[in-house]
Formats: structure tokens, C-alpha cells, sequence
């Protein structure tokens, strides 16, 4: 008998509480294990992070790095799941940031499944 396939371990890195709650359930009534995080801090020190399968990352922090220094932090650690930035109104450089760093961008707010496709997209899985 062989046992299911583990669910795909999704880290988020968000600082605004009802946002991150609302991520976190979402992707777990999508299949997924879900890791939040309200600071940079806490998800660095987290042996979650190191293995997730995906990163959502908020690009505006309260303090420490920005989502995409945090996502450049983790790179440098050998992390090199997909990552998604999620953000309100990305400017020109931003993007091309994201795109020299091979981040997605989905902008908030996250509607129509914007997050979940993307994330399928992501692992490389179908999105119904």
C-alpha cells in the first residue's frame, strides 16, 4: 500500500493578522500545509521556512528586510523554492526586480483565485 503524497508546504510572510489568517486558510483548504509568519525574524529562524515548497512574501515589512531582501536572504541560505510577492500597486522597479530575482508578483487585493492559481503555477501543478 503506498501512502499519499504529501501536501506542499507553503510558507507565508505576511504582518497584517486577518491577511495572514485569511492566506494560511485558504491554503490549507486547498491541500496545502500552511506556515505563517508576521515578521522576516520569525520565518528566517523557522525550520518551515528552509523547507517549504513555496513562499508568499509580503514586499512591505514593518521592520527588518523588505519581502524581496527576504526572499535574497533566503537564496543565499540555499532556499530556492518558487516565491510569490504579494504587494499593492507594484512601481517599475519592483518588477523588474522581481523578474531579475524570478518572483512572481500577484497584486492585492487577492481576489478570483489569483493566489492559488499562481501558486499551482508555482509547483509546476494543474489549477482547476
Amino acid at each position: 500500500m503506498t501512502s499519499p503524497p504529501a501536501k506542499p508546504a507553503v510558507v507565508v510572510l505576511e504582518d497584517d493578522d486577518s491577511l495572514l489568517g485569511a492566506i494560511t486558510f485558504a491554503l490549507e483548504e486547498d491541500g496545502f500545509v500552511a506556515h505563517g509568519f508576521r515578521d522576516a525574524g520569525q520565518a528566517l529562524a523557522a525550520p518551515a521556512t528552509a523547507e517549504a515548497d513555496c513562499l508568499i512574501v509580503d514586499l512591505k515589512l514593518p521592520a527588518g528586510p523588505d519581502g524581496l531582501a527576504f526572499i535574497a536572504i533566503l537564496r543565499a541560505r540555499g532556499q530556492n523554492a518558487p516565491a510569490i510577492l504579494i504587494t499593492t500597486d507594484p512601481d517599475e522597479r519592483t518588477r523588474k526586480a522581481a523578474d531579475a530575482a524570478a518572483v512572481t508578483i500577484v497584486e492585492k487585493p487577492l481576489i478570483d483565485g489569483a493566489l492559488s492559481r499562481a501558486i499551482e503555477r508555482a509547483l509546476g501543478r494543474p489549477h482547476d
